[in-house]
């Protein structure tokens, strides 16, 4: 029997440092300042080293667009905040529409 190979969660922090530079394409003091700047989270080893998710990685890269666009950190993390609210709200409105839907289907079916 073949052992199923266990793939990581997106938001699992399983990357190095360096990897996710060579990734991501910047430099790991790089990384660290969007760190300082709270731009991203990785997770953090008992020792303290730092362990990145696909997440994280595309959420660099989503970083790295915005400052090619002239965009400043703080911009970035305001981009980023109004980005995932905007998900969120999205979210919320395909919840609403889908309640609106079947309780319009149960008012047709009680006629």
């Amino acid at each position: 029997m073949v052992a199923e190979k266990k793939q990581p969660r997106a938001d699992q922090g399983v990357y190095g440092i360096s990897v996710v530079s060579d990734l991501v394409g910047v430099g790991e003091q790089t990384l660290r300042l969007y760190e300082r700047r709270g731009l991203v989270e990785p997770e953090r080893t008992e020792g303290g080293t730092r362990r990145y998710s696909r997440d994280d990685v595309d959420r660099l890269r989503r970083i790295g667009e915005l400052v090619d666009d002239g965009v400043n950190l703080a911009g970035v993390g305001r981009v980023l905040a109004l980005e995932e609210d905007n998900a969120a709200l999205q979210q919320k409105l395909k919840s609403a529409r889908k309640r609106a839907a079947a309780s319009t289907r149960d008012e047709a079916a009680a006629e």
